[in-house]
């Protein structure tokens, strides 16, 4: 089976090393960011620069989307130098980006009248290091055919990937992912100013809770980078999870659900970022409770 040449727009904290890792997987990669200098990031790793998403898609076989939000997915894919314009190329768009499970729909289906491409959404989770580790997870959704087309390229930089149905799955589960996710950046804070305030070492906290039931991702990354106060360069921005909690938000009320704990972590997040920390650290949120 030929190697698919990869299209790949959004040169981010996840993109470029999902890029470097393709590139050293032996995929031929084509890439565009808004950012142009962000191309000098993967340009050594054997990336070609493309001037526009439509030259993104006239070049590839299987476009890859990892971008910020609904207006950039619209863009991108249907603006006046988006993937559309092309016509002709890719024949299946992957979306690792965070989108709304209604932007999924109607641009999956807009950009499949235009160009008769497939798209799998394919939100992802595991940050920069287990993008560069090729250990991400993926939660994808779309029909089985095109999922088994997707294949290749997500295996490349996965360690585990579930297929969660049809068309907008994947972005439905991402949204529950991000609730415990900023739940969870705000537990963390909060579990940190009480280990200080308590008196014991806090910095023997995670490895204390090491194997029990309390134990979790979060607390060994999150709660232990924050005790550090480890927050330059910024692993994430509290921008991109204020925007994804946004989401949880919409979507929680658009299942008529009561979620009051969820709500307050939400407000809470929100409050940080909003008071200027847009591009600060996801994790430094536990500044707020020195």
């Amino acid at each position: 089976m030929q190697t698919p040449r990869i299209g790949f727009v959004g040169l981010g904290i996840m993109g470029v090393p999902m890029v470097q890792r393709l590139c050293q997987q032996g995929f031929a990669v084509t890439a565009w960011n808004l950012e142009p200098e962000s191309f000098a990031l993967v340009e050594d790793s054997g990336a070609t620069w493309a001037p526009s998403p439509a030259a993104v898609w006239s070049a590839c076989d299987v476009a890859v989307l990892c971008i910020l939000g609904d207006d950039a997915i619209r863009s991108v894919c249907l603006g006046e130098q988006g993937f559309a314009a092309a016509g002709q190329g890719a024949t299946l768009l992957i979306d690792m980006s965070t989108t709304s499970p209604a932007c999924t729909a109607q641009v999956a289906e807009a950009l499949r009248a235009h160009t008769g491409a497939a798209w799998v959404d394919a939100p992802v989770s595991g940050g920069p290091l287990a993008a560069a580790d090729g250990t991400l997870t993926f939660m994808i959704g779309g029909n089985e055919a095109d999922c088994a087309k997707a294949a290749p390229v997500m295996d490349a930089l996965a360690g585990n990937v579930t297929r969660m149905g049809d068309l907008g799955a994947g972005q439905r589960t991402k949204v529950l992912n991000q609730a415990i996710v900023g739940v969870g950046y705000v537990l963390m804070a909060e579990v940190l100013a009480a280990a200080r305030k308590s008196g014991i070492a806090a910095d023997k906290l995670a490895d204390c809770l090491k194997g029990g039931m309390a134990d979790s991702m979060l607390l060994q990354r999150i709660y232990t980078q924050m005790e550090a106060a480890d927050f330059d360069p910024p692993r994430s921005y509290a921008r991109q999870l204020n925007k994804d909690l946004k989401s949880v938000e919409t979507y929680l009320a658009s299942l008529d659900l009561d979620c009051p704990v969820t709500a307050a972590a939400i407000a809470r997040y929100r409050a940080f970022t909003e008071a200027g920390n847009e591009m600060a650290d996801g994790a430094s949120i536990s500044r707020i409770y020195e």
